[in-house]
Order: C-alpha cells, then structure tokens, then sequence
C-alpha cells in the first residue's frame, strides 16, 4: 500500500513538474499556434518551465518602480491568509489631465497564470513601449496582478481555505476578498476589468461527439445580464468596450465569444451563456455603476502551450479597453451619472431566456470545427420574476456590525442617527424559510419568503441609513433585499427563523 501511494505521489509529482496538458499538437498546431510576436519581457516567459513567483512578482514590479518612478507607484492592499503582501501598481502620467479611472485584475483563480502574466506584460508593455505611450495620457491605471497569491503559488484555483474568490464578492469571508474589495471602492473606478482563464476540456464536452470536444474560443467576453445593472451601462459595455475588443482580436485571427459554460437539467447538457450573479465579479463591478468585463481566455490545464497566445489575446483586449476608456472618457463619466440617477425597481428573481441554437465546439476525433444543437439558457436575455419598488433608503440596526462593515467594503456611504429618531418603514417579517443542508462555500444557505408591513417605528442613535441616491445604490439592493439570491440572508450572513422580523427596513419614499 505504502508503494502504491509513492508511485502515485511520483505520478502527481511529475505531471505538475511536467505541466502536462490534454490538448494534442496537432489541435495545438491547427487552431492556437502560439505568438512570436510576444516578446520575453516577464518572469514567466523567461523560463522554459513553471510560471512567475512571488518573488519574481515582486522583484519585476519594484524594476518597474525604480524605473518609471514619475509615473509608477507601489503599495500593498493586504495580506493574503498565508502572509503574503497583496501588490497593487498604479500608472498614473502626472500631466495636470483629467483622468479616467480604471481598474485591471489577475490571478484570482490560482490556476489560471496567463490571466496574471498578461497583466505584468501589459505593465511592461505600457511602460517600455513608446507606441502606447499615449494610452496613459487620460487614464489612472491600477492593477492587481496576482488577486490570489497562495492559490496561484500552488496552482490551485481556490484561496489557502478552501473559498473561491469569484464566488465571494458579496459575501467577503476570505481575507483577501476583504482587501480586494476594499481596494477597488477605495480607487472607486469608471472601468473594471477582471481576466481570468477557462477549462477548454470539460466533463460534459467529453459526453458530446464520438471522442468528445473542446471549446474552440480564444476568448470570452462576460459581461452583467443582471437587470439591476442599469441598461444604458449594459449597453455600453457591449456595444463600445466588448465590440472594440472583439474587432481587434479579429484583426489577429483570434476566435471569439460571449461567455458559455455548461450545466445539466435533467440529464442534457445546457449551455448557460453570460451571467446574472453578484457573487462574481463581472455583475458585482457592474452593480457599483462601473463598466465591468470578465475576461476568460482559453487556458486552465493547458500547461504553457500557447502560453504566449493566451497572453497575446489579453494584453490586446486590456489595451483595447484602456484605449476605448481614453476616447471615450466624457461619454464614460456621463453613462454612469445617468445610471447613478436611475430609480427603477429592484429585481430579485430572474427567468433566464430559454432557446435553441447551434454552438460551435473542436471535435478532438476529427480535429475539425462542428456545430450541434442545444438548449442556451441566456442571462443577457432575462426577464424579471419578482420585483420590489425601491426604497427612499434602507435602516440597519445598529448592532447589525458585520453587515454595516460589509456594506462600507462594497464602497457604500452610511450615515448614523446622531439621535433617536421615529420614521414610517416597511418591515422583513419571514413568512417561509428554507435552509440548505449542503454547504455552499462554507456557507449554510436560506431561501426565505418575507411579508413586507407598514409601521412607525422609532430608531435608536447610532442606527445605520443608507440612502438610494448613490452609486453604490444597486449594490446595496442586491445583499439587502432578502430574497435576492446573493443577499446577506441568502448566504446566512444575517441567520433568521419564521416570523421573526428583520433587523433591516426600507424608508418609504
């Protein structure tokens, strides 16, 4: 038995030394041949094997300081659960310009390198290139280059607990989601750009054709379905920043995409296509009235073939934002005053749209492209089930510390009673509850049904109102109204029982 466990151990070890991949040259060779026009500027392309350190992270970024020390500047955000400083470089041109903010970001998922090689060699780029020098004149840069430093460190895609990142953006229960949460509403951006790497050779792919499929996408573009994100920023996203990107990687003969992944009901395999979730970063950005992308490039468990490819294919999209952002700052600003005036009603169920249509795959067998039909499940075509007229504003209690915390590292402005004060509100009396017995990123999940009463009720000093005329307003709609799937009583955050009310209340208008 001990044998058997070392040569196992042997096989893991070599396969990771290995960096083995699934994907045959000749797929390699035919549909992502790699770029030779990258050039060997960041640790992980110095090398022929394993991909950039901590150290080396840190040893290239301090480079870049010491160099660009007008424009670059370093700091660190926190610290990860293993101890490891969380950098963040911002590129600011001091010119006397106004200037449009954007926030870039790699490596939350530890086992998707490109996402964050791509930003060092963006940084390189930007700062050793004179042919886009003119990209900084209007835009305030800041980028985190490694999100997830001790998943990255072992090649894992979760946090040194187990938490998935992008599964934690409303909840924040990992140190480092606190940090980078707080980072971002602290810089408060226009533009937030998160990249990321997808798994090409899925379990399900394996169930279609005769020897299976794999994604054919170079990259896919995510950005929010969910109705809560005001529809002119929607538009914008997709129609400006996504379109622009998308020409440019057609220039280069890069294939592209809206965001698909897969999903079983009743046994067929679905294709979910964008997403609604605030519990990832792609709606959680877009929620605080920011143009918000998450970029998935083709690449986990790929290894480093077409490493430099994936890399290609990011650094051209993060350019193509930073250039959209630069002409279009004046529009940017204007879309999201306008969205930041809106007072639509809260939605808090959805109905994705529902339809057939022909999705484009690699068959492994064939090692040709082939088209089968499937039933899409479309957040981008959603229709609201359930909605509440939004409130004037929200009343938390003041003993309620974890929520009010939570809220202000979403980038949310709280005012507190300086005295005790009688206001007409609506009340949360839960009239069904259903708690999961499964956790779900280590959260026990309720499903509740409230009542909603009129009542004058008087409030103490020190209670928390949170007012719905600003930015973060949608933000915090979606953790505060309790149905919403991704709200504090969805996750267990705030615990209830049948009939108790809420200790959360919304300010009739």
């Amino acid at each position: 038995m001990k044998k058997l466990v070392i040569i196992l151990f042997l096989i893991m070890s070599f396969t990771i030394h290995a960096q083995f991949s699934p994907q045959t040259k000749k797929i390699t060779n035919k549909f992502f041949p790699d770029r030779e026009e990258v050039l060997n500027t960041t640790p992980a392309l110095q090398k022929k094997r394993g991909f950039t350190n901590y150290k080396e992270l840190i040893a290239f970024l301090d480079k870049l300081v010491n160099e660009h020390s007008d424009i670059v500047s370093l700091s660190y955000i926190g610290e990860s659960q293993k101890k490891r400083q969380i950098p963040l470089i911002k590129l600011v041109v001091p010119n006397g310009e106004e200037k449009i903010k954007v926030w870039m970001q790699g490596g939350l998922h530890g086992n998707e390198p490109a996402s964050t090689e791509s930003m060092l060699y963006l940084l390189d780029r930007l700062l050793n290139d004179a042919s886009y020098i003119d990209i900084l004149e209007n835009i305030e840069l800041a980028v985190i280059p490694m999100a997830n430093i001790d998943g990255y460190l072992k090649n894992d895609r979760y946090a040194a607990n187990g938490l998935d990142l992008n599964r934690d953006q409303t909840k924040l229960m990992a140190p480092e989601s606190v940090v980078l949460k707080q980072a971002f509403s602290n810089f408060n951006p226009d533009v937030g750009v998160d990249f990321h790497e997808y798994r090409p050779y899925r379990r399900d792919y394996a169930r279609l054709g005769d020897f299976g499929l794999t994604n054919m996408y170079d990259a896919m573009f995510l950005f929010s379905g969910n109705l809560n994100v005001p529809q002119n920023l929607r538009t914008l996203t997709d129609e400006l920043f996504v379109e622009n990107a998308r020409r440019v990687l057609d220039e280069y003969g890069y294939t592209h995409q809206p965001y698909i992944s897969t999903r079983k009901v009743e046994g067929d395999i679905h294709i979910n296509q964008g997403s609604i979730s605030s519990r990832s970063s792609a709606s959680n950005y877009a929620l605080t009235n920011t143009i918000s992308s998450l970029i998935e490039i083709r690449g986990v468990g790929l290894g480093k073939t077409s490493f430099k490819r994936r890399i290609h294919s990011s650094f051209l999209i993060a350019i193509s934002y930073l250039k959209t952002a630069s002409e279009h700052m004046n529009l940017v600003k204007d879309e999201i005053e306008i969205a930041t005036a809106q007072t639509n009603n809260v939605v808090l169920e959805y109905n994705r749209g529902i339809y057939k249509d022909s999705v484009q795959f690699i068959d492994i067998n064939t090692n040709e492209y082939v088209q089968f039909e499937m039933t899409v499940r479309d957040a981008w075509k959603a229709k609201a089930k359930l909605t509440r007229v939004r409130p004037k504003a929200y009343i938390i209690e003041a003993n309620q510390t974890e929520i009010i915390q939570k809220l202000q590292t979403l980038g949310v402005k709280i005012e507190f009673l300086e005295e005790d004060k009688t206001y007409a509100v609506e009340t949360y009396e839960v009239a069904s509850l259903y708690r999961k017995p499964i956790r779900y990123e280590k959260m026990k999940l309720q499903t509740v049904e409230v009542n909603l009463k009129k009542e004058e009720k008087t409030f103490n000093k020190g209670t928390a109102i949170v007012m719905m005329n600003q930015r973060r307003a949608n933000i915090t709609a979606e953790v505060l109204e309790p149905e919403a799937p991704n709200s504090f009583v969805s996750f267990g955050i705030l615990k209830t029982n049948k009939g108790e009310t809420l200790p959360i209340y919304r300010l009739l208008n």
